[in-house]
């Protein structure tokens, strides 16, 4: 299992993964782009967004880092930052709901 240090021993990737309700695509989008720079800062080495077919009030995203310290630090700056504030996430409707998962090597 994973050691105290925030590394993971035989994880090949860490991926921070976000769901939540939307009021508006387009406005979700706009501000997720804003954050462009900072998720590039934070140690996103990858992203992908992902909607429920015929749901465009729902966005599920996937954020790839390194390590779990950096997924953790992340998500704990967007709690802070990003969904405590309406400016900052306009169009965010209700709870979000979030996981870190690590990916494994088969053996």
């Amino acid at each position: 299992m994973g050691r105290d240090d925030g590394t993971d021993e035989g994880a090949s990737m860490v991926t921070l993964r976000i769901e939540h309700a939307v009021t508006d695509l387009d406005t979700w989008l706009t501000a997720f782009g804003a954050f462009a720079e900072v998720r590039k800062q934070a140690g996103v080495r990858a992203e992908r967004l992902l909607q429920p077919e015929g749901d465009d009030r729902s966005i599920s995203l996937d954020l790839d880092f390194d390590d779990a310290a950096r997924a953790r630090d992340f998500e704990q700056f967007l709690r802070t930052n990003v969904w405590s504030s309406r400016d900052a996430s306009p169009a965010l409707d209700g709870d979000v709901q979030t996981q870190i998962l690590v990916s494994r090597r088969a053996h």
